[in-house]
């Protein structure tokens, strides 16, 4: 397991309209934190903050500025864009990773203004990027959270779904063996295991399953509508709640509809979340 790298941060959901995302997450039990726009870019968020990780809605809101290539993105449909690993320290790691042999490191810093009723405060990160063959092509990076007083605040982690935490996210590569072998040197070789065509990447916080595309369809189930993309791609994510029941009881009073996958899953159709196949599990 990587010293540096304490397991998923926050994973990163594309959608086309902000707004009516932020409506649609809502409606699916997530309390969101007011508005965060990003300094001097044209994308805005809002974020569902778990005790571990939290979800980051991610839309553009002027489209004159840079964007990140979210509008790239988004010519593809909405979904899941990527996912940040966490550090308490973006030095360290940026040392730990160079030892390791990870290539095309570049260290930023990052703040947006978070559009508070009192007035806007400014939650900054610093980020590390690596080239793309280190996370096996999928879109990632690591953050360090350097104001997180800021964003992880009581009120925003009380959620009528029942989350707590972000337990998997699942996605498609077009080789488990490239792929066990990159996270591999990302983590260290003792966190991933591969097999059948699929890869398991315990980052620490978080389980990142990776699969052959076909493998989606074992992977969810009952679900119809997912999101094809070009490999790789990341499809989904289960969250984890203290009480799966009264999950399903606000799913059913919010005559949101939901598939039962035995008795310890609830699965949801990707339109219903912004292309993302999400799934509650109790932990």
């Amino acid at each position: 397991m990587s010293k540096t790298i304490d397991g998923i941060d926050h994973v990163l959901v594309g959608a086309r309209d902000l707004e009516a995302a932020h409506r649609a997450y809502a409606h699916l039990g997530f309390t969101l934190c007011p508005r965060g726009r990003h300094i001097g870019w044209g994308t805005a968020n809002y974020c569902a903050m778990f005790q571990s990780g939290y979800i980051e809605l991610l839309g553009i809101i002027d489209p004159a500025l840079f964007t990140n290539n979210l509008d790239r993105f988004l010519e593809g449909g909405e979904g899941l864009l990527g996912l940040a690993f966490a550090t308490g320290d973006a030095e360290a790691a940026e040392k730990s990773l160079r030892a390791s042999g990870i290539a095309g490191l570049e260290s930023r810093a990052l703040s947006r203004k978070l559009e508070l009723p009192d007035g806007d405060v400014e939650p900054a990160f610093r980020t590390l990027h690596m080239a793309p063959e280190a996370t096996a092509g999928l879109s990632a990076f690591v953050c360090q959270h350097l104001s997180p007083e800021l964003v992880w605040q009581d009120p925003w982690m009380d959620h009528a779904n029942g989350a707590r935490s972000l337990v998997s996210v699942t996605g498609a590569v077009a080789d488990a063996g490239a792929a066990a072998l990159a996270f591999g040197a990302l983590f260290g070789p003792d966190a991933v295991s591969a097999g059948h065509g699929a890869v398991e990447v315990q980052t620490g916080a978080g389980l990142l399953r990776l699969t052959a595309p076909e493998g989606l369809d074992r992977q969810f189930p009952g679900i119809a509508n997912l999101t094809v993309r070009a490999v790789p791609y990341l499809a989904g994510l289960r969250i984890g709640v203290g009480d799966l029941a009264q999950t399903a009881s606000y799913l059913q009073e919010a005559e949101v509809p939901f598939l039962r996958d035995g008795h310890d899953l609830l699965r949801l159709d990707p339109g219903l979340a912004c292309g993302v196949v999400l799934e509650f599990e109790a932990v």
